[in-house]
C-alpha cells in the first residue's frame, strides 16, 4: 500500500496538535496531602482529587454550555487557572478542600443553558444523602431544603431523586468527602443526582417563566413553567464547587466555608447588627398558663412575652404568622395585636420585636414596607417560604437583604439554604433549611418509637448542614421524652431526647439569632434551666472542635471573651466521654455543669446542675444518657 505523502503529513500534524492540546496540571494543598489533577483536553475538561493514598474523585467533568475547548493554564502555589477566550476555571487546593469555580469572561454576560459538574467516586462508599421531599405544589425544584439523611451506599442512590447539599461520603481510612456549593447569589443553587455507579452530578432549577400562588397554605409562588436555560445575564465568577476531605470528622466543625468561599461583605458599618436570643410564639402555640387573660395572638400575650424576655435578659420576641394577612404587610392587620402599643412597650424594656412574613408577601412592596416598619421600631423580619433557589429567587434574596440593611433590619430566612449570602449581608443572622424542633409537633410513631431518629440527625447537622451557615433549629423544649415515651402533639409539643440534649444545642448550634421555642410560663416553671440557657451567647470569639463522629456524637467548645462554653450531645446510644480542659487559660476556673440526671434514660427531663473548680490541663468524665447531652460554662 502506497500512502499519499500529503495525507500522511496532514495526519501527523493533526496527531501532534491533538497531543499538544491535551495538557495536565497538578495543584497540591499547602500540607501536600490533597492533590488536584486537571486534564485539559481539546474538547473536555476534567478534574480528579487524591488525598494521601486515597483516591477521592475519579476523573469528573467540568463544563458550561457544552464542552470547554482548547484550554491552557498555569499553576501558582496551591491554585491553578485553566481557560480560553470565553471562560477561565480557577482551582484551589486547601488542606481540607478541593474547589473550583468558573469565570465567565464576556462582560456583557451570557445565558447559561446548562452547567456540568460531576463528582465521580472510586468505590461504593456509604453516604449521608439529604433527598428532596415534600415538594411545594408538586413542582420538582420547589422545596423547603429540610431533609433527614438517608444513609446508603452510593450504588443505591435513588435514580430519580434530587439531593441537596452538603452531603457526605465515607471514604477509606475513616476519611470523609463532603460536597458543597458556595457563593450562589446570582445563580441557582446546586442539586445533585445519581451519575453512573458511584458518582453524582449537579443539576439546577431552570429559570421560572410563569408562577402561581400555591404550595403550603398558598404561601408560596410555585413555578408553572420554566425556561430552557438555568440562568441569564451571567458574568464574572460562578459559585464554587467544593469537595472537602477530612481525616477526622471533627475538622468539619470549624471549617467556616462561607467565610472562605463566600462573597465580600456589602455593608460598610455593621455595628448596628445585634445578635441575641428570641422568645418565640409559634412552636408553643402561644400556650401560656396561669395568666388572667386568654392566651393567643393578642396584645396581652405579647406583652407577657416581652416581660419574660426582659426579665431573663434576652434580646427579642418574634410575632409569627397571623399578625398580618397573607397578601399585605400594611392593610387589614390582625386587630387583636396592637403593634402601636407593643413596640414602645418593648422599647422601654430593651426588647426588640421581629415580625414574620412569607417571601411572597414580602416582595410585594419591600422598599416601602421595610422603611415603614423600621420607622416604627421593628428590628427585623423572619422571611418564610422561599422554598426555591432558582436564579430569580436568589436575586430576590439579595435584594431583600440589601433593602433590609439600608433600613437596619435583621433577617431570618426560612425555606432557604445558605450559600454565603450571609457574608455579603451579615444582617441575615439565621437560616432554616433544617429539620428542626418544629418537626416534633407532627412526628408520627411507628411501632415502638418515632418514625424519624431526631437525636441522630441532631448529631449530624453540626458536621453537614452547619458547614454552610447558621441554622434556625429553634431549640429549647422543656417537655422532653425518651424514645419510648415520645409522641407528636401540636399544642403540647415535646422533644426527642433529654433536657440536657436541648440545652447543649445552645452551644453546639450556630445561630446568631437563637430561639427559645417553648412557652414563657414553662420556662418560668423551669427557671434553673432558663437561667443556664440565658447565660449562653449566640456569637463567639473562638471555636474548638473537641471530638465526635458524624451521626454519633459531637463535642465543641466556644469562647466569648474570657468565658468558655462547652456542649456535648449523643444519638440514642448512651456514652461515657472524657472532656479535656486544654483550651482554658492558666489558673483555676469556676465551672457550671448542666448534665443528664441519673434517671434521664427513664425520665428525659431529669438533669443535674452542679458547680466545681477546674484547671487547664485537667478533664472531666461525663455520662450521656440515650439521646442525652451535657453543657458547661467555665469562667
Amino acid at each position: 500500500m502506497i500512502m499519499n505523502p500529503k495525507a500522511f503529513l496532514l495526519g501527523l500534524m493533526l496527531t501532534l496538535s491533538w497531543g499538544a492540546a491535551a495538557k495536565d496540571y497538578t495543584v497540591a494543598s499547602p500540607d501536600g496531602k490533597l492533590v488536584i489533577t486537571i486534564h485539559a483536553n481539546l474538547d473536555r475538561l476534567t478534574w480528579e482529587v487524591q488525598h494521601g493514598k486515597t483516591d477521592v474523585l475519579a476523573p469528573s467533568e467540568i463544563g458550561l454550555n457544552g464542552a470547554f475547548r482548547k484550554m491552557s493554564g498555569k499553576v501558582k502555589g496551591n491554585t491553578a487557572t485553566v481557560g480560553n477566550k470565553e471562560y477561565q476555571v480557577e482551582f484551589r487546593a486547601d488542606d481540607d478542600a478541593a474547589a473550583y469555580r468558573i469565570q465567565v469572561l464576556d462582560k456583557k454576560g451570557i445565558t447559561v443553558n446548562d452547567e456540568t459538574a460531576e463528582f465521580n467516586f472510586t468505590g461504593d462508599y456509604n453516604a449521608f444523602i439529604p433527598y428532596v421531599n415534600d415538594n411545594r405544589g408538586g413542582e420538582r425544584y420547589c422545596f423547603s431544603f429540610e431533609a433527614y439523611y438517608d444513609e446508603q451506599p452510593l450504588s443505591k442512590m435513588f435514580q430519580d431523586s434530587l439531593a441537596i447539599n452538603p452531603l457526605a461520603v465515607r471514604l477509606p481510612e475513616g476519611k470523609l468527602a463532603v460536597i458543597a456549593d458556595m457563593g450562589a447569589t446570582d445563580y441557582p443553587g446546586m442539586f445533585l443526582v445519581k451519575n453512573g455507579t458511584y458518582g453524582m452530578k449537579a443539576t439546577f432549577a431552570p429559570y421560572p417563566t410563569t408562577e402561581e400562588i400555591g404550595g403550603y397554605a398558598r404561601l408560596n409562588l410555585v413555578p408553572t413553567a420554566r425556561a430552557s436555560y438555568i440562568a441569564k445575564e451571567v458574568k464574572g465568577a460562578l459559585p464554587w464547587r467544593i469537595v472537602m476531605v477530612t481525616e477526622h470528622d471533627k475538622q468539619l466543625l470549624t471549617a467556616r466555608l462561607p467565610q472562605r468561599f463566600g462573597p465580600q461583605c456589602q455593608i460598610a458599618d455593621t455595628s448596628w447588627i445585634r445578635p441575641g436570643k428570641v422568645a418565640w410564639d409559634w412552636w408553643n402555640a402561644t400556650m401560656l398558663t396561669g395568666v388572667p387573660f386568654r392566651a393567643g395572638m393578642n396584645t396581652d400575650t405579647y406583652k407577657y412575652y416581652i416581660d419574660f424576655t426582659a426579665k431573663n435578659h434576652l434580646e427579642y420576641i418574634i410575632i409569627d404568622e397571623g399578625w398580618s394577612t397573607d397578601e399585605s404587610l400594611r392593610s387589614e392587620l390582625n386587630p387583636e395585636i396592637d403593634l402601636f402599643s407593643l413596640l414602645p412597650y418593648a422599647e422601654k424594656k430593651g426588647v426588640g420585636i421581629i415580625l414574620w412574613t412569607s417571601w411572597r408577601n414580602c416582595i410585594n412592596n419591600t422598599e416601602d414596607d421595610f422603611k415603614y416598619y423600621a420607622s416604627l421600631g421593628v428590628k427585623g423580619f423572619k422571611v418564610d417560604f422561599f422554598d426555591r433557589d432558582d436564579q430569580a429567587v436568589m436575586r430576590s434574596a439579595w435584594k431583600i437583604a440589601e433593602t433590609a440593611a439600608k433600613n437596619h433590619l435583621l433577617l431570618d430566612y426560612h425555606g432557604y439554604r445558605p450559600t454565603g449570602i450571609q457574608v455579603a449581608f451579615p444582617n441575615i443572622v439565621n437560616f432554616e433549611g433544617v429539620k428542626g424542633l418544629e418537626n416534633s409537633k407532627w412526628e408520627p410513631r411507628v411501632g415502638d418509637g418515632p418514625l424519624h431518629d431526631q437525636p441522630r440527625y441532631d448529631v449530624s447537622i453540626p458536621y453537614l448542614r452547619q458547614l454552610v451557615g447558621p441554622l434556625d433549629y429553634t431549640p429549647g423544649a422543656m417537655t422532653n421524652a425518651t424514645r419510648a415515651e415520645f409522641f407528636g402533639n401540636n399544642d403540647h409539643p415535646m422533644s426527642q431526647g433529654t433536657r440536657a440534649h436541648q440545652v447543649a444545642m445552645y452551644t453546639l448550634f450556630d445561630a446568631p439569632l437563637q430561639m427559645m421555642a417553648d412557652a414563657p410560663t414553662k420556662y418560668e416553671r423551669e427557671q434553673a434551666t432558663t437561667d443556664f440557657i440565658s447565660q449562653i451567647p449566640t456569637v463567639f470569639d473562638e471555636v474548638v472542635a473537641i471530638d465526635g463522629q458524624l451521626g454519633e456524637d459531637v463535642v465543641i467548645a466556644k469562647r466569648k471573651g474570657a468565658t468558655w462554653y462547652i456542649g456535648a450531645m449523643t444519638n440514642w446510644t448512651a456514652r461515657d466521654i472524657e472532656i479535656p480542659f486544654s483550651m482554658l487559660a492558666e489558673g483555676s476556673h469556676l465551672a457550671e455543669f448542666f448534665a443528664d440526671g441519673v434517671n434521664a434514660d427513664r425520665d428525659a427531663t431529669d438533669y443535674t446542675k452542679t458547680r466545681q473548680t477546674v484547671r487547664k490541663g485537667g478533664s472531666v468524665k461525663i455520662h450521656l444518657a440515650p439521646g442525652g447531652g451535657w453543657s458547661a460554662i467555665i469562667k
